[in-house]
C-alpha cells in the first residue's frame, strides 16, 4: 500500500485540511495517509520553528519514518502532497533525498530562483498580513482575516471560523514561530534541477496571497504537469477539495497508462 504524506503551510496544521484527506484516500485507491505538522504548528505547537526549510525537512523526515506502519518497512518511497510553505519543504525533501520520494504534488507554492519576491507574496496582501500580526492573540479577528485573505468559498464561513478558532485555542501558534516560518519561506531557494520523481503542480487563478505565475514558472522550468483552478483562493484544499482530489486521481491514472 502506498503512503501519502500531507504537509500544510504557514501557521496551519493537519486539521486545516478539512475534507481533503478522505477525498484523497478515495482518489488514490485507499492509500495510507499521514498528516504531518511543521515544527511550531499543530501537534508541534510547543516546538521552536526552524528558520530554514532544510531544518523543517529533517523534522518531517523523522516524523514520517516514525509513522510508518509496522509492516510498511519495505513499502518503498513516500508520495508527498503539500501546499505553500509545505510545498517548499516537500520540494527540498525530494531534491535532497530523491530515493525517499515517489511522487510530488505541490499546491500554490513558490520558490526562488523561479519567482520574484513580489510574486511569491503579493504586495496587496501585506496590509492584511500586518493586521493579522497586530491582532494575533484575538483568535476570532485573526482567523476571519486569514479566511478573507486565503479563501473564496464563504458558504461555510461561520463553521470554518468556529473550527479554526477551536484549533487556535487547542494548539496556538506563537507569533514568534509564525515569524520564523515566514523568514524560512522568504529565504528558501530550491535547486535548479527538477526533482527526480513525477511532479504535479496545482494552483488557483484567483490566489490573493501568492501569484499563480509562481506555479506556472515552476512548471515551465521543470516540464511538470500543471492544473489551474478557475476561482479558488490560496487555500485551494478548503475552497474545492473535490477538485484537488480529482486532479490527483486523474494524474495517477495517466501514469498507469
Amino acid at each position: 500500500m502506498s503512503t501519502w504524506i500531507l504537509l500544510r503551510g504557514l501557521t496551519r496544521e493537519a486539521r486545516h485540511w478539512g475534507r481533503l484527506p478522505e477525498l484523497l484516500r478515495e482518489a488514490t485507491g485507499g492509500a495510507r495517509l499521514v498528516l504531518l505538522d511543521l515544527p511550531g504548528n499543530g501537534a508541534l505547537a510547543h516546538a521552536r520553528a526552524p528558520v530554514t526549510v532544510a531544518a523543517m525537512v529533517e523534522s518531517v523526515r523523522v516524523a514520517a519514518l516514525q509513522e510508518r506502519a509496522p509492516n510498511d518497512a519495505t513499502s518503498g518511497p513516500f508520495n508527498l502532497l503539500a501546499m505553500s510553505l509545505g510545498g517548499m519543504v516537500a520540494t527540498a525533501w525530494a531534491q535532497r533525498y530523491p530515493d525517499e520520494i515517489a511522487r510530488l504534488v505541490l499546491i500554490n507554492t513558490s520558490m526562488r530562483p523561479f519567482s520574484r519576491a513580489h510574486e511569491r507574496l503579493r504586495p496587496g496582501a501585506w496590509p492584511d498580513l500586518m493586521k493579522v500580526a497586530s491582532h494575533w492573540h484575538d483568535a476570532s479577528r485573526t482567523e476571519r482575516a486569514i479566511h478573507r485573505l486565503t479563501c473564496h468559498d464563504v458558504g461555510t464561513l461561520e463553521a470554518d471560523l468556529d473550527a479554526w478558532c477551536m484549533i487556535r485555542r487547542n494548539a496556538p501558534v506563537s507569533l514568534a514561530n509564525a515569524g520564523r516560518q515566514l523568514w524560512a519561506a522568504a529565504r528558501f531557494r530550491a535547486g535548479a534541477a527538477k526533482p527526480a520523481c513525477p511532479l504535479l503542480l496545482l494552483s488557483s487563478r484567483e490566489d490573493r496571497l501568492v501569484n499563480p505565475a509562481c506555479s506556472a514558472k515552476l512548471a515551465a522550468a521543470w516540464g511538470a504537469a500543471h492544473r489551474v483552478h478557475p476561482w479558488a483562493g490560496h487555500d485551494l484544499p478548503h475552497d474545492d477539495s473535490a477538485w484537488v482530489a480529482q486532479q490527483v486521481g486523474a494524474w495517477l491514472a495517466q501514469q498507469r497508462v
